[in-house]
């Protein structure tokens, strides 16, 4: 009973990626084709809400669930990393023609194919878990 709120708000960010077209192959192949501004408006309202939301966590020292602080620590300026691990979801992104964020949403969907994204998602987090310790963080 505790997990129910997460469930809920689980439930509602699936109707809402679903109701803005976020999880629509074709929204995403415009959006890497440069022909419609409909992704990137979403993206940049994500963006924004998020930083919006961090400031006000720290601002306000906002608490969990659990009545913890919330600690949001700052990334350490590491761009090479970052550019390489941007490329390698952007390259998956557009191969796929999905964000892993939806895959759940869009099983829920029904778009059975995605199956095989989850698969390849989770392949991908076990191979990663075997590497972690030998590749830089």
């Amino acid at each position: 009973m505790k997990l129910l709120r997460f469930v809920l708000v689980g439930f509602i960010f699936g109707i809402v990626l679903t109701k803005s077209e976020a999880i629509s192959w074709y929204r995403i192949y415009e959006m890497f084709q440069f022909q419609s501004f409909h992704m990137y408006g979403i993206i940049f309202t994500a963006i924004v809400t998020g930083v919006v939301g961090i400031r006000f966590f720290k601002k306000k020292e906002i608490k969990d669930y659990k009545g913890l602080p919330i600690e949001i620590l700052d990334k350490e300026k590491a761009r090479f990393r970052y550019i390489i691990g941007g490329i390698m979801f952007g390259v998956g992104w557009g191969i796929v023609g999905c964000c892993p964020g939806p895959i759940f949403v869009l099983i829920g969907a029904g778009v059975a194919s995605i199956g095989i994204v989850l698969l390849g998602a989770l392949i991908g987090n076990f191979i990663y878990g075997i590497f972690k310790d030998k590749i830089p963080h």
